[in-house]
């Protein structure tokens, strides 16, 4: 059985009010969030100037957009495993190098999009 929770307006000005507290805590706590955020705030006007269409605008800006999602997730999944335990364990090793593979996967795959949108 569910647990009754707020609905309509209340439900969306908590899920925002929690949203801004994790990208709050995302930039005050991880330095390559606030690196790609500016990577991202470099990106977009490029790609709004470099973009042919709007659909080239929007890939271009999307790819990049991607790269904050992934390091989001990435280090939400470091936050809990470091909650669980501080020792060393293969799992969570592992865990945590698979988020950081997400991030660079991430960022190839916005230095390609540039590539062919801008060179193809």
């Amino acid at each position: 059985m569910a647990k009754p929770g707020k609905v309509g307006l209340e439900r969306v000005l908590s899920a925002s009010k929690y949203s801004y507290q994790g990208l709050r805590a995302q930039w005050q706590h991880e330095a390559a969030f606030r690196q790609e955020t500016c990577l991202f705030l470099i990106a977009l006007p490029l790609a709004i100037w470099l973009g042919e269409s709007g659909l080239e605008r929007a890939v271009l800006i999307f790819s990049v957009g991607m790269v904050l999602i992934v390091e989001t997730l990435n280090s939400s999944v470091e936050a809990v495993v470091d909650r669980i335990s501080n020792e060393h364990h293969e799992l969570s090793g592992r865990a945590k190098d698979l988020g950081s593979a997400a991030v660079m996967l991430a960022l190839a795959l916005a230095a390609i999009v540039w590539l062919v949108v801008l060179c193809g």
